[in-house]
């Protein structure tokens, strides 16, 4: 007999019998108000004896069916990372949320002088003037409005879109009186934004960088006898997100967002087979009628492409869930391979602000307006990405390695600049490796994660490689905080050809205030930190953390101090951080969460130049977040 006919037949003597002992005890004490029955207790003790006994055999067939169906074929599905399980067919689908971010940053400037180039480890509030008291605490708030529908046209095929409303946008921040398009304020109503009453929606060159609603990913899907086709531009997701981030977290900023073309196979039960191909930069494209009409990629030279194979071995949410429950192990693995080149490029076309599409012209006729010319760049790069998770009722553990390994051939930013005709090599490692123990029926967890992000000597953390310094060529020097990661010069010399540190993707969080706020990012260092969570009641959690970072090289962190004969010293001990949190969140889509964070910093933000001050100051951070999911 099939293990769910077991089941059904064993709930039906259940009722049964339920029933039969209601009788039975409501007879025997209804019998026992006339006369005495002496074997009345013994056919209700009996009763509850077989009760006893159907319960135990019922509970025993529900785990046999959990495990039988935890180790069946997932033909009829997909892994969440690729494909939601089939539900009935909605022609429309909502999903989203909205957030409000309270936040309060305190002494984010640590107490020390800006860097050889003059930059300060967090920006410094305009109203600070040299000889003025320092504003050191700065307090605000955001909000985004995320709608991410799907359209159902089928059960085979679907649209589905993410929609971001006031991305971001801080409360207050866009005040009717703001940036009046009256530039002789013929209309304008009041004379200062004290008196202004009313907020304006963001509008992309009027009063804001970017305009009220973005539409920022819309792709198809389409379920086919062997396989999914997605195609259109999407988020990317691999593992723990540590080097591919799709940015989907409630917390997040960022978000990898691709233009693809992928296929998802299941060749055997639970194993996916996924190839894929991005657009990652055409270049200069037409624009022959201001009216809208089809622009066209002016060149094929110019293009990054990337051919990506993700294999991966992995349970579905609903598998893993009932292996958990039946006892058994999970043990999911994968590999995320991408390869990318490009031949030209489009002499940093996409490195200058931008102005208007190129028009059509002849390349290299700049009074044109067309593009100033290509640069044979002949750049490529491999990137691997191991993943696995190994988990029990009790422990998890997952693990997550990358590298980015490549050449660029012709780093000179046109072709006139010849002495700079210089390669340069790209050879970065990253890891990151979580562990958990979960007690007292998964209330209590224990975590501890370490993370390794590869270095380079180079002055600077190389999280803002563009950034302008004081060096030659505007190269950093040491104990500035950023800048770029290798060193050539006009004059035709190279003294550092190869960029090691490897960048954590930044929507991967760390910390709350040193990575995330003053460095930008994982990259030229490694961490320990473990983490402590109890859940206090259904959908009420407590929890905190402490981190300790450290750089690769010490020669990198601000500390950096070349002296007269050429030495460098420095210190790698960059922070200790105490987070601590609690997150309540209810049924209904309703969550509110309220984080601190305070910073100790060390030695590798101290500065070693004469005069300079020798005492750092402790930041902290107050963060809450409150929002409706659904």
């Amino acid at each position: 007999m099939a293990p769910s006919n077991r089941l059904l037949i064993a709930a039906l003597f259940l009722l049964s019998a339920r029933a039969s002992f209601a009788q039975s005890e409501d007879g025997g004490m209804a019998a026992a108000t006339v006369t005495p029955a002496p074997t009345a207790s013994s056919d209700v003790e009996g009763l509850r004896r077989e009760l006893e006994a159907t319960r135990k055999e019922l509970k025993e067939m529900r785990e046999e069916v959990r495990a039988q169906l935890a180790t069946q074929s997932v033909a009829q599905g997909w892994s969440e990372d690729f494909v939601e399980e089939k539900r009935k067919l909605e022609v429309f689908v909502p999903d989203g949320y909205f957030r409000v971010r309270p936040e309060l940053f305190n002494k984010f400037d640590l107490g020390r002088n800006p860097d050889p180039s003059g930059y300060t480890t967090f920006p410094i509030p305009p109203s600070t003037k040299p000889n003025a008291v320092k504003e050191r605490t700065i307090a605000g708030a955001n909000m985004r409005f995320r709608f991410e529908p799907t359209f159902n046209i089928s059960e085979e095929v679907r649209i589905r879109m993410q929609v971001d409303a006031l991305d971001n946008v801080i409360l207050g921040a866009t005040p009717d009186y703001a940036f009046s398009r009256d530039p002789n304020h013929v209309y304008s109503r009041d004379n200062f934004a004290f008196l202004s009453e009313s907020q304006l929606p963001p509008r992309s060159g009027i009063n804001a960088l970017t305009d009220s609603i973005a539409v920022k990913r819309v792709w198809g899907e389409i379920s086919t006898p062997v396989g999914l086709l997605r195609f259109g531009r999407m988020g990317s997701q691999w593992g723990l997100g540590m080097l591919h981030n799709d940015g989907t977290c409630l917390d997040c900023d960022w978000g990898d967002t691709v233009d693809r073309v992928m296929f998802v196979a299941e060749p055997l039960a639970g194993f996916y087979v996924t190839p894929m191909f991005d657009f990652n930069a055409e270049g200069p494209t037409s624009y022959r009628d201001p009216n809208g009409g089809q622009p066209f990629d002016l060149s094929n030279s110019d293009d990054a492409h990337s051919i990506v194979l993700a294999i991966a071995r992995r349970d579905t949410e609903s598998q893993a869930k009932a292996r958990l429950e039946a006892g058994q192990t999970l043990f999911n693995y994968g590999a995320h391979v991408t390869y990318r080149w490009q031949r030209n490029d489009s002499a940093d076309y996409y490195g200058a602000p931008f102005t208007n599409e190129s028009v059509n012209s002849p390349i290299g006729n700049n009074s044109k307006g067309g593009n100033a010319g290509y640069v044979l760049r002949q750049a490529q790069m491999v990137m691997p990405d191991i993943w696995l998770k190994f988990e029990r009722d009790l422990v998890r553990i997952e693990l997550e390695v990358g590298a980015v390994i490549g050449n660029i051939a012709n780093i000179a930013p046109s072709e006139t600049d010849v002495n700079l005709r210089k390669g340069i090599g790209l050879l970065q490692f990253g890891g990151v490796l979580q562990g958990e123990v979960r007690l007292l029926d998964s209330a209590l967890k224990i975590q501890l994660e370490l993370g390794f992000a590869s270095g380079d000597k180079a002055p600077g953390f190389g999280n803002y490689p563009r950034r302008k310094a004081v060096g030659l060529d505007n190269t950093p020097v040491n104990g500035d905080l950023d800048g770029q990661q290798y060193a050539c010069y006009s004059n035709g010399t190279c003294t550092d050809t190869t960029v090691r540190n490897f960048r954590f993707n930044r929507d991967y969080r760390v910390d709350m205030i040193l990575f995330r706020e003053i460095l930008g990012g994982v990259t030229d260092a490694f961490y320990v930190k473990p983490t402590v969570s109890y859940r206090i009641a259904d959908g009420f959690n407590a929890f905190g953390s402490v981190i300790y970072s450290r750089a690769i090289y010490a020669e990198s962190t601000p500390s950096a101090l070349r002296r007269a004969d050429g030495t460098v010293v420095g210190d790698a001990n960059l922070g200790f951080e105490i987070n601590l949190g609690a997150r309540y969140e209810t049924e209904d889509g309703f969550f509110g969460e309220l984080r601190w964070g305070i910073l100790f910093p060390l030695g590798g933000f101290g500065d070693q130049r004469p005069n300079a001050a020798q005492n750092l100051d402790s930041a902290q951070a107050l963060r809450g977040t409150v929002g409706i999911k659904f």
